[in-house]
């Protein structure tokens, strides 16, 4: 009888779903909204911020993004990236779900907006190496990731400003949502 329990519990419902659709409606509506600043973004933050409040549901948001994003902008190296680089910061996340400190959340974004270049540089080391050799795709992904540097450090300063200001305003506000989707 424990494991009918605990199976129902896996399941996915219409209110998953929905609440899968609604978190990447936002992400999308703020990506579209801020996509006049190049590398500022509040992606990295609705990932943790969705990771913290609804578990494992993140593991259907990210792919349910990537693809959306891959029928919006169209399919290229970038969606690749997307493959990993954001499953990495959903982990991350995930690790640290039981730190509550803005602070922490804040330099967390902002490191990873630090190394999202060379995260999304490796790309380059697979496509060089099989069409020059490993040292041609060691120079591809070192020469792709310093000419982005500029933009990671944008990308950082934004990732840790926002949810450094962010947070706690958008936490009180989640905790309440979270709570309308949980009730039965």
């Amino acid at each position: 009888m424990g494991f009918l329990k605990q199976n129902k519990k896996k399941r996915i419902t219409v209110r998953d779903i929905t609440l899968i659709g609604m978190m990447v409606a936002v992400i999308e509506v703020c990506k579209a909204v801020l996509s006049f600043l190049p590398n500022v973004e509040l992606t990295s933050f609705w990932l943790i911020l969705f990771t913290l409040f609804f578990g494992w549901k993140i593991v259907l948001v990210v792919p349910v993004f990537i693809l959306v994003e891959g029928m919006i902008y169209g399919v290229h190296l970038w969606w690749i990236m997307y493959l990993y680089v954001w499953p990495i910061l959903v982990t991350l996340a995930w690790i640290n779900r039981k730190r509550e400190e803005p602070l922490f959340w804040a330099v967390l974004s902002g490191a990873f907006g630090l190394s999202f270049g060379f995260l999304c540089s490796f790309v380059y080391l697979v496509i060089g190496a099989f069409s020059g050799g490993i040292a041609y795709g060691i120079r591809q992904m070192f020469s792709w990731w310093v000419a982005g540097i500029p933009y990671d450090l944008v990308h950082s300063v934004g990732n840790f400003t926002l949810m450094l200001v962010l947070y706690r305003p958008v936490r009180m506000a989640m905790s309440k949502v979270r709570y309308l989707f949980e009730k039965e």
